[in-house]
């Protein structure tokens, strides 16, 4: 066998030879390989050495196979178990199938086929794992993080938005994480199981979007040389994310209502009508309210969509999550490219925190990418970063003075406390005003502080 599929298996028979005879075989296979006379002992060292598999025979005097199967399955219910039963008892093996066996063998055995189901179970268990690690991966790779208190409101908003089935319109500016949003509600739903299918609107141009989302029917249109399913089929009884929905063309987005009302399409170039059922959630990083008023957007289809609205803020309204953001980033792309897991100084990090990140939480991620590919040393210095952009406010677009006057004491504190390396009572001291007071600044104007 391949050194990758040498596996843990317990046997488990109180006939002495069939123990002795089927350790050798496997041991010769490269296995490790445990015995057990009855059930009892074979519970006691499953809990011991957690075997990858278990050959467990059906008829043992005390606990018989049957009842020793439920305890494993009690225990752990992905354990696999083939089942070893004389021809009188295939009854009671098919019985234990259902019980959640993976197969069994009958007796007397044949060793070619305890070598064929025993690789077949030990591939199964390597399948598996790697699904697991997979899974993992990709929940990892669509980790939301922040601990900020925005954050921490935008998280109970999709736990409770995950578990019905109501459409969300997710708004956002691009690079926020509004994709993230939306295979977290998939995921924390009843349709995690299934397709999450995602379109890009504004990546698809308009004379192919409707084939893209219906699908299309050979030979209707030109360079249709075979029939094609849509998205909308794709992610029957799944989630189909719809994202910046705000450049659908009209035309398109009357036939998504129409969808939406009925749960029906018919193809491009198509007679038959396919029935779906298909969770919508979409995104935008437009004012769809304006989008109405401009008439590039169908008002009845906003309010079909924006059943439970998710505001995602943007990255400069949560910089308290930049060094959360910045480790994770860190240690993902250190593993990505090889490298022993880097780090910051800082004097770096503070410089990250002070820039206002227009292109969010993805163009962080790029900064970050960046310094683990370009940088050599393990500790990435201030020197390395771009300096920060410092947004000038245009105080004359601001509608009262109030808000003027505001913006102006934001900025001006903000740039003093950067000259002071965030010293609270060193700015208080530069701005002659009292440490308690500039506090209380920093609270009411929503400054935050590294």
């Amino acid at each position: 066998m391949a050194k990758a599929t040498k596996a843990t298996i317990l046997l488990v028979d109180d006939e002495a030879s069939i123990l002795e005879t089927l350790s050798g075989i496997l041991e010769d296979e490269g296995h490790q390989v445990i015995t057990a006379s009855s059930g009892e002992r074979a519970l006691a060292k499953y809990s011991e050495a957690s075997p990858d598999i278990v050959l467990l025979d059906v008829w043992m005097p005390g606990m018989d196979g049957i009842e020793t199967l439920k305890a494993l399955k009690k225990k752990n219910n992905d354990v696999c178990v083939i089942m070893i039963s004389g021809h009188s008892n295939i009854d009671t093996a098919v019985h234990a199938i259902k019980l959640g066996a993976y197969d069994f063998l009958e007796k007397p055995l044949s060793l070619d086929k305890v070598l064929i189901l025993t690789r077949r179970a030990v591939e199964k268990q390597i399948l598996e794992k790697e699904n697991l690690a997979l899974k993992s991966s990709i929940s990892e790779q669509w980790q939301i993080i922040g601990e900020n208190h925005k954050m921490i409101e935008l998280k109970d908003k999709i736990s409770k938005a995950a578990v019905s089935q109501g459409r969300v319109l997710i708004f956002g500016e691009s690079g926020s994480g509004k994709e993230l949003v939306a295979r977290a509600l998939h995921e924390g739903s009843s349709r995690r199981n299934n397709n999450f299918i995602e379109v890009n609107c504004a990546a698809i141009p308009n004379e192919l979007i409707e084939s893209e989302l219906f699908g299309h029917e050979k030979g209707s249109f030109t360079g249709a040389f075979e029939s094609k399913r849509g998205k909308f089929e794709l992610a029957h009884e799944g989630t189909l994310f719809l994202d910046e929905i705000g450049d659908m063309s009209l035309v398109t987005q009357a036939k998504v209502l129409r969808i939406i009302e009925t749960q029906e399409f018919q193809k491009v170039g198509g007679s038959k009508n396919i029935k779906v059922d298909v969770r919508i959630i979409a995104a935008t990083n437009k004012e769809i309210e304006e989008e109405i008023q401009k008439g590039n957007f169908r008002e009845d289809l906003y309010f079909r969509l924006n059943v439970i609205p998710i505001q995602v803020p943007p990255l400069r309204e949560r910089k308290s999550d930049i060094p959360l953001l910045v480790e994770h980033f860190l240690v993902n792309f250190s593993r990505q490219y090889g490298q022993k897991k880097k780090s910051v100084s800082r004097t770096t990090l503070r410089t990250l925190m002070e820039y206002e990140w227009p292109g969010n939480v993805r163009e962080l991620k790029n900064t970050i990418e960046r310094f683990v590919i370009m940088n050599p040393s393990e500790i990435i210095d201030v020197k390395e970063v771009q300096p920060a952009r410092s947004v000038k406010s245009d105080f004359t677009a601001f509608k009262t003075l109030r808000d003027a006057r505001e913006n102006f004491e934001k900025d001006f504190i903000m740039r003093k406390l950067q000259e002071n390396n965030w010293n609270v009572s060193k700015t208080a001291e530069d701005l002659d005003i009292e440490r308690s007071n500039l506090h209380r600044k920093i609270k009411s104007l929503g400054i935050e502080t590294p």
